[in-house]
């Protein structure tokens, strides 16, 4: 019997080493083994998206976290996603009966074209990771079997290529095989890897050529993900390839068919073949919308919606043919080979493009020497603009919680961004798609508050509708409840909230059948609940049942390097959308970082698109943003004390004078330039000043 690695399980015994929790790892060839000296690792897609995420993006973590993974399974292959990889390496030791199909020689490169989700395998060190690819340089070794499929390595193409293209390969030949059987003329590609992409048109465009057919493929890409900020580079280096990249909105599948045909003709479609070669939601909706009668859908992973797509022909009365081919087939190897060949110098002219763009790109930057990422000179995710360290490791912790489908607190001062953040969980979240029903509890009044959360039934009251009405939770199904100042909610109110959230089931306001639904729930405070139910303000189980994870932003004045980015990033919103052009000078950005923010990003905003309206020409000078944040009342929100309006009880005096000192020790820093000047200015000693700095945070 050929050895295919049973005696390497340890847990659970009997079943298959890609099946199995653990491996043993030890590196001593057994019977019909072989020992292989790993160099690179290829990681499949969403294994190494989750592992990014789960490390917030930091390189020390992400390589910490894959040598964990591998000593704690003795083998690659991610819990939370149940994928591997593959790899290349040198054949270092064959053991006794080990059968060399390939004839390999002791010291030469092989590829491992099968998932290291059935290798034993250690690794001493990472060197680089390489985010571009998805791929790790490395030192290690693995164990293979008689039936573990190698193959020999191409010396003049790069590393990176050909294991980009193993990692689809099975898929890739799946793809032809049907694309040429059924004579296909036309067809759509959905992704976001540009590579990937590449690599599946050319596979369309060999069975077009094997059966003499000049016909038409074009990729989709989705607007939101990270290819949206290179949209030229991308077409330009898929422009040899394809015959047109469209960039859309995929969750919203039925707008993006919009735009390639008139939507009376979903039932018709307009393409013979859609591949899915990422799992995208919306991605299935647009296929089988694009999608000819009878035509056929290819989707590269079961996982990739395959089954909602199904589902959804049948909502369509359309008959689709659907494929999914992720498995090893003995000839994929060299059909992939020969399309990497092919598509050589278009894959290295695509990557210098990629990585010149990545270099102007906003965030993560590019590193060209190792391919590793760092914090840029300002970020975006969406319209969520920084540039602060402080707000990268809280964008990249967003990040992290939107894709697990739990409840989270959202805290922060009023006016810091706590929505900006919701709808970064909402974009970046498997409800993406579905509705996202925004409140503000301080606005629903106490006596309405039960029928606007949970709806009532019709003659529930006097005054009611006659067909009764939806509530926020129904509204809100399948997709995100926002809560924001969730804290003024009365207690009654808090303990129906918790009755829904334990048990997804509610009674509208006169009904007597339970009503059910599937409602991810996200709330925001501005004071943390921690506190209010110390107060004895908000229920203790409500908050446990709701703090699964918490968010705090932080203050604009605790991050101010965003101050900059943010400024420039509304000067251009607001000319856009007055159809002007202004700018901002130096001094000006300088005046706008050393002011206080006590009403955060929202005070900012008001601030810069008064001074786009009140600036007469198109630069907005230091002495436009001192006369409007000075004289014209924006005085940091530092209370008028001859206003009766501003002096109230609750008035501080220490925080007063606090924001005082600081106003002046900002003012003095800025026109002295040095803390000496700015001490002799003041006519204060310079340690005392420099004292003053730091507290202030300047």
């Amino acid at each position: 019997m050929k050895n295919f690695g049973l005696s390497r399980v340890t847990s659970p015994k009997g079943v298959l080493p890609v099946a199995a929790w653990q491996l043993d790892n030890t590196i001593s060839p057994h019977d019909g083994e072989a020992v292989l000296l790993v160099e690179k690792i290829q990681f499949e897609k969403e294994s190494f998206n989750q592992i990014c995420s789960s490390c917030s993006y930091d390189i020390s973590k992400i390589k910490e976290k894959i040598i964990d993974i591998i000593n704690k399974r003795g083998k690659l292959q991610n819990p939370y996603t149940k994928t591997g990889g593959v790899f290349i390496g040198k054949m270092l030791e064959m053991g006794k009966n080990y059968v060399n199909r390939e004839n390999f020689k002791v010291g030469e490169k092989v590829y491992c074209v099968c998932s290291t989700c059935g290798i034993p395998m250690k690794i001493d060190s990472i060197n680089s990771v390489d985010f571009q690819f998805g791929q790790i340089t490395c030192t290690g070794r693995a164990i293979v079997f008689d039936t573990t499929p190698l193959r020999h390595a191409i010396n003049d193409i790069k590393d990176e290529f050909i294991l980009s293209a193993l990692d689809e390969a099975g898929n890739l030949y799946g793809l032809y095989k049907i694309a040429k059987a059924e004579k296909i003329g036309t067809a759509m590609i959905i992704g976001t890897s540009p590579t990937a992409s590449m690599l599946y048109a050319e596979a369309m465009r060999e069975a077009m050529r094997d059966n003499n057919i000049h016909g038409e493929i074009s990729v989709i890409m989705d607007k939101n993900s990270k290819q949206a900020g290179q949209q030229v580079a991308t077409t330009k280096a898929l422009e040899d390839v394809v015959d047109a990249v469209y960039f859309v909105d995929l969750v919203r599948p039925i707008e993006a068919a919009g735009e390639m045909m008139p939507l009376d003709n979903i039932y018709e479609g307009i393409v013979d073949k859609v591949v899915v070669i990422d799992d995208i939601f919306g991605a299935e909706s647009l296929a089988v919308s694009i999608v000819k009668e009878n035509g056929h859908v290819f989707f590269s992973s079961a996982g990739n919606h395959y089954w909602t797509a199904a589902v959804a022909t049948e909502g369509l009365g359309k008959e689709v043919h659907m494929h999914v081919f992720d498995q090893y087939v003995e000839e994929h190897p060299e059909f992939t080979f020969k399309l990497v060949e092919k598509l050589r110098t278009k894959l290295e002219n695509a990557e210098k493009l990629w990585k010149r763009t990545a270099r102007d790109r906003i965030w993560p930057e590019y590193s060209e020497d190792s391919g590793e990422i760092g914090i840029g000179r300002a970020g975006s995710k969406g319209d969520f603009v920084f540039q602060s360290l402080r707000t990268k490791q809280m964008v990249d912790e967003v990040l992290n919680i939107a894709k697990y489908d739990c409840n989270v607190i959202i805290q922060g001062e009023t006016g810091v961004g706590k929505e900006k953040v919701l709808e970064l969980i909402h974009e970046n979240s498997s409800r993406r798609s579905g509705p996202c029903v925004k409140i503000n509890c301080a606005t629903i009044s106490e006596s309405l508050a039960e029928s606007e959360f949970f709806g009532y039934e019709k003659g529930a009251f006097t005054g009611a509708r006659d067909e009764g009405k939806h509530g926020y939770f129904e509204m809100a199904n399948n997709g995100i409840l926002f809560m924001d100042e969730i804290g003024t909610l009365p207690i009654h109110m808090q303990s129906k909230l918790l009755r829904v959230i334990q048990e997804s089931q509610f009674y509208r306001v006169g009904g007597s059948k339970p009503v059910s639904v599937n409602v991810r729930v996200i709330v925001a405070n501005n004071v943390p609940l921690k506190e209010l139910v110390e107060r004895g303000e908000f229920r203790e189980d409500l908050y446990y049942r709701l703090n699964i994870c918490t968010i705090d932003v932080p203050p604009l004045r605790e991050r101010r390097e965003d101050i900059i980015c943010l400024a420039e990033s509304f000067v251009a919103d607001w000319s856009r959308k007055y159809s002007i052009h202004k700018e901002m000078e130096n001094d000006a950005l300088r005046a706008l970082f050393y002011h206080s923010w006590p009403g955060n990003v929202r005070e900012l905003e008001n601030v810069v698109h008064r001074l786009v309206i009140k600036t007469k020409g198109e630069v907005i000078t230091k002495t436009d943003v001192d006369q409007l944040i000075h004289t014209d009342g924006g005085n940091g929100g530092i209370p008028n004390i001859r206003t009766p309006g501003d002096f109230n009880p609750s008035f501080d005096f220490h925080k007063f004078m606090d924001l005082q000192e600081r106003e002046v020790i900002a003012f003095a820093l800025e026109k002295g330039g040095s803390t000496r000047k700015a001490a002799a200015l003041l006519g204060l000693p310079q340690t005392t000043l420099a004292r003053k700095k730091l507290k202030h945070g300047l």
